[in-house]
């Protein structure tokens, strides 16, 4: 049935970064959400399956714990079998009818609600789903869980309206048009634990532009990740166009990336598991009924570089902040640096001062600047990373661990003369970064460095006074980082300012956050209508 409800040319509400709240002690946003920390952290929430609406529960149980007390439960969650793949796979076939049919602006409303709800009555919510599960600090978890998400979804909602309002040329003699199209099949989004933003963007872009979505949620975000599904349901979002699928990603993905209704896959994570759906998606090109999209953030190994002029001050700020918030475990989190060596022993003495200021413990503690690593597995890898350096490198500061209670991989930084050594090359994903002091006049040397040592081209920062110097970095480091930041860390990308997103090794540089993005998720029909059609099949040439 065909609904004329409006005409008219709409205009959205003009997109405006959400303000970063600052939970000070004993102010009114600190006192409500230290109380719904502590109710849900009481709770054990159950979460199931959604397929069309619907929750299903398999009995197939796995468990959400605290990384910063990992004898704590936070949840029990429900894991999909294959039939229950395949379901998914056919609950959105059968909402992409109606929803692909839908006005843009009617979809827009649904994400542009969703974000006044988080800004408001869900807040606290999601702050604490992502404090708890992810162990964010409170500042971590505001810029992340609140604002960046609010931020997609309002940004996202403008971008569409410029792509939607690029039209071709036209005449007299015709009218030309664009229809941007919804992809024919189903987009499958793989989100990761560090951003439950990236949870919310991930599945939410292409469904605005009118696809439909398999969400396969991180394990270890299950309990942010199921608050966003209950706050897009709640915002509107009919039933079946985002499809909630936690269980085995392998199974998930053998069945998803199979189907020859897979229009595209919307993925943040590791580079390894990328390169593998990209090469199953290459030798199942025979199956599918459209070449899917495939997009992708993936592994990095960020850099700071830092010219002699640079002020010692800012460099050691920027390591600080740039390796150590969030655990090191932002795509982004400075993981190697270079540094002078006239200005090492300076730029060391600032970031360990700094450092043996630092608290580190349980976030609902507001006073901790850094929590625990999300799991064991990296807890472990980040430990045989330490050992290793024990004896083959330079612990300058940190460097322990400890998990009798929670997962905490103490704040370290390295030192090694080798360029070549696997700390400096390898991503670590932790609160680790590793420090290679340079010979003073080797600047370009170090420039040519920087760009060869690692297969990641994410993010990086250069660090000086001198415009020379940063003209010349800009120029060497031009394919390095699909984000570079100059005096500045190289994390903290905000929708609508730092569209995200690397090359090389770190992915497809489709930037979320941004209009190329949703370009990603349309397929254009162009449209052309004569208004007085030709009635002689002669052209003048012909005399």
């Amino acid at each position: 049935m065909s609904f004329a409800a409006f005409d008219g040319t709409r205009r959205v509400p003009v997109a405006v970064n959400e303000p970063v709240r600052t939970y000070a002690p004993n102010s009114p946003e600190t006192k409500n959400l230290k109380l719904r920390l502590d109710r849900m952290a009481a709770e054990q929430v159950e979460i199931p399956i959604v397929i069309g609406g619907r929750r299903i529960h398999t009995g197939d149980i796995g468990t959400v714990t605290m990384p910063c007390d990992h004898h704590h439960v936070l949840a029990t969650y429900h894991k999909a079998t294959p039939a229950l793949v395949h379901e998914a796979i056919a609950a959105s076939a059968a909402a992409y009818a109606d929803w692909s049919s839908w006005r843009w602006e009617d979809r827009a409303a649904v994400f542009l609600r969703a974000a006044e709800l988080l800004t408001t009555t869900w807040r606290d919510t999601m702050l604490a789903a992502t404090m708890l599960g992810q162990a964010k600090t409170v500042h971590q978890a505001e810029i992340d869980a609140t604002c960046e998400l609010i931020d997609f979804w309002r940004f996202n909602v403008q971008f569409a309206q410029d792509l939607y309002a690029e039209q071709p040329l036209s005449d007299h003699t015709m009218w030309n048009q664009l229809d941007y199209r919804p992809l024919e099949g189903f987009v499958y989004a793989v989100t990761p634990f560090n951003f439950t933003a990236i949870g919310g963007n991930l599945p939410g872009a292409p469904a605005l532009m009118g696809n439909v979505v398999l969400w396969k949620p991180s394990a270890t975000a299950l309990l942010s990740s199921w608050y966003t599904m209950q706050l897009l349901e709640e915002a509107g979002l009919p039933p079946g166009v985002i499809n909630f699928i936690p269980g085995d990603a392998g199974m998930i993905s053998d069945i998803a990336l199979a189907h020859r209704d897979l229009a595209g896959v919307h993925f943040t994570g590791s580079t390894g598991v990328f390169n593998s759906m990209w090469k199953t998606i290459g030798s199942n090109m025979g199956t599918y009924k459209s070449y899917p999209r495939i997009v992708g953030e993936t592994g990095g190994k960020d850099f700071i570089v830092v010219h002699p002029s640079a002020d010692p001050q800012a460099v050691a700020v920027g390591i600080v902040r740039g390796a150590f918030e969030y655990q090191g475990q932002k795509c982004s989190a400075a993981s190697r640096a270079y540094v002078p060596k006239s200005m090492w022993p300076d730029v060391k003495a600032r970031c360990v001062a700094m450092m043996a200021e630092m608290k580190q413990g349980d976030v609902r503690d507001f006073s901790n600047y850094v929590g625990a690593v999300i799991d064991r597995k990296a807890f472990n890898r980040l430990k045989g990373y330490l050992d290793d350096a024990k004896t083959s490198a330079t612990i300058v500061a940190g460097g322990g661990y400890d998990d009798s209670k929670g997962w905490f991989i103490e704040p370290t930084i390295v030192e090694t003369d080798d360029p070549t050594h696997r700390m400096l090359c390898e991503e670590l994903f932790g609160p680790v970064i590793t420090i290679h002091p340079y010979d003073d006049h080797a600047w370009r040397e170090t420039l040519t460095l920087v760009d060869t040592t690692s297969p990641y081209a994410l993010t990086g920062a250069i660090f000086a006074r001198d415009r020379g110097a940063v003209r010349e970095a800009m120029s060497v480091l031009r394919q390095s980082a699909g984000n570079l930041y100059i005096n500045d860390k190289p994390t903290g990308a905000v929708v609508g300012q730092q569209p995200f997103g690397g090359a090389r090794g770190s992915g497809t540089n489709d930037k979320a956050g941004s209009k190329l993005n949703l370009m990603r998720w349309v397929s254009a029909r162009n449209i052309k209508e004569t208004f007085s059609s030709p009635l002689d099949w002669k052209y003048p040439f012909l005399g």
